[in-house]
This record gives structure tokens, sequence and C-alpha cells, in this order.
């Protein structure tokens, strides 16, 4: 690709490597530096004058660093009088806090959003957005691509794999958690034709004796069939592990014959990796590379499945600084 320049963040190197792998580009060359107090400075290492700049920085564990760093190197990029600034965010930061859940709460995406907005940043290019309407919140173009195709595929061939041995076929249903994750596992039922159910939760309290805060408990109904069949528990967001957890032993009570659980964003901990290790109504676990995760952690479990998302987001890039349509990419696995 001619007249563009491709900077990589400190998040997530091991997703920007396979992204500039699949575009046969080399990361341009930044130099990030941090003083005693931890103030952070940008050195762009090539001229972006007049190019089309890309920069890809994800969320992680020490995400207020890391955004920090991503609007530094995009007013670096802006100073240095570059054509076209497009960060790269695949795990965007406080995406769960898109609108206020107390009185005196605040809307954290709609902060991130303008920040990225007075740094001088032009395009934003993000996946599975946590709420659709924090595009809104952005004055500038939002290319929300989906996980949906990969995960779609990553079914399909658990789905072949179960139904390849010997014996009845195993049928597949996609299962939310929540009554608020209906949309996304109807759209993905639709396009696999499976089944899908839904969890529906209701607090409720033991009525024979004093109410206290210990005595609350989460009453789970399944809504839907799950007998004999596999069950995927799809989100978003993966970070609140019980939910899952507790999701995936109430439908081994109604018979399921395996569970899986399968989010786009991974954010997850040691301690939430072990408790999937032993609890024994999870087969299986999937997400995608969009979060960073260190290789201890990886290995912390069998169960743990990683679903590459490094092509839909090259190929993003490459219709962008093109000029081409990015419709393809909604469902279609690159």
């Amino acid at each position: 690709m001619r007249q563009v320049q491709i900077f990589t963040g400190s998040s997530h190197t091991e997703l920007s490597a396979l992204i500039l792998d699949r575009l046969g580009q080399a990361a341009a060359p930044a130099i990030v530096k941090r003083s005693d107090n931890m103030e952070m400075g940008v050195e762009l290492g090539v001229s972006v004058r007049n190019q089309d700049v890309f920069i890809i920085q994800s969320g992680s564990s020490t995400i207020n660093d890391h955004i920090m760093e991503l609007l530094i190197m995009i007013n670096a990029c802006k100073l240095a009088s570059a054509r076209r600034i497009t960060a790269v965010i695949p795990y965007l930061p406080y995406s769960k806090q898109s609108k206020k859940k107390k009185a005196r709460g605040s809307i954290t995406a709609k902060l991130i959003a303008n920040m990225l907005q007075v740094s001088g940043v032009d395009h934003i290019i993000t996946l599975d957005l946590h709420s659709a309407q924090i595009q809104g919140f952005f004055g500038k173009p939002v290319d929300n691509l989906l996980a949906e195709p990969v995960i779609a595929q990553y079914i399909q061939s658990c789905l072949q794999e179960y139904n390849g041995f010997d014996g009845p076929a195993v049928k597949g249903c996609v299962i939310s958690k929540n009554a608020g994750g209906a949309k996304r596992v109807t759209s993905l039922a639709d396009i696999l034709k499976l089944d899908f159910a839904l969890i529906h939760r209701e607090s409720h309290f033991q009525a024979s004796k004093k109410v206290l805060p210990g005595d609350e408990v989460m009453r789970l109904t399944l809504v839907g069939n799950v007998k004999d069949m596999v069950c995927f528990v799809v989100d978003d967001i993966i970070n609140d592990i019980h939910t899952f957890l507790d999701t995936a032993e109430h439908l081994k009570q109604c018979q399921a014959k395996k569970v899986i659980i399968v989010a786009t964003h991974g954010i997850l901990s040691r301690e939430a990796l072990i408790e999937i290790d032993e609890n024994i109504a999870v087969d299986e676990i999937a997400i995608t590379n969009s979060y960073p995760m260190a290789d201890e952690l990886k290995n912390i479990t069998s169960k743990l499945k990683i679903i590459d998302v490094s092509g839909v987001l090259a190929e993003a890039i490459r219709r962008t600084h093109n000029g081409e349509s990015i419709s393809y990419l909604f469902s279609h696995v690159v």
C-alpha cells in the first residue's frame, strides 16, 4: 500500500504483528518514552506528512496507560501533518459505560470519544461495540466490524467435529445468558439455522425467614429446549465469569449435552480461568484475540480456544486505505 504508515501501540503487539503480516507491511517506527513520574511522550521515526496513518491499539489490563499512549500518538501524527489518522481499536475501552447507571454516574464511553476527537483522530475502526449507539458519540466516521462471521464459522466447525463421531446427529443451540443479549443470539442463530434459547434471571428471597443481604439468590429459568444439544452461550464481552458459569450449570441441569462459552472480547483474569478449568459444566470457552492475553494465562486451561480476528481488521485497513466498501466484512470470513 502506498502513502500509508501503520503504527502499533504497546497494548497488543501479538495482534498487531498478525495484522501487519496479513497486509505485508512493516510497522512504522515510533518510540514511546516514559519519564520518572510516568508521563509519556511519543517520537515518530518516520515522516507522516500527507500520509494515510493507521494506529493499532486495543484495550488491555493497563487500560488507562494505553489510552493515553494512543491519544498522544494520534496527536503527534496530527501535528506532523498526516493526511488522515485512523485509530484501529479492536476492543474500545470503557464501552460498557455508555449510559448513566446511577443518578450521579458518568457516561465514560462518551468521554473517551471526545478525547479521541480532540486528539485529532479522523476515523475509528473497532470490533463488536458493547452498544451500537456508541457510534453516535463520535463526530467522525466509526466502522463497527462484527466478529459474527468468524464466530459462526467456529460454531459450525464444532458441530461438524461432534457429528463426525458414530451415533445420532448432534444438534446445536445458541444461548443468551440474559434477555439483553437476545438480539445478538437470534442474529447468529438465523445465520447458522440453529435453535436459540435464553436464560431469564430473577432475583428472589427466602420468604420464610427474615431477609438479609446474603439471602438474595438468583433464580434461572430456561426459555427453550436444550436436551441433548451442544449449547453455545454467546456474548460480546466476558469479564464477570460467574454469570456464565451459573448459566452453564443450569443448562447441564436441563440435560444439555455440552456447553461452550463464546465471546468476542475475553477479559479474563488468572482466577477466572482457574474457575473455568475446575467447573465441570463448561466444556470449552472460545474468545477472539481482540484483547491481549499473556501466554501463561492461555496455558492455565486446555478448555480455552482463541479465534483469530486479524483477518477482518487487516482487510478493513486495506479497504479503508483504498476507498473500498467494507460491507462485505459484515457477512463473510476473510
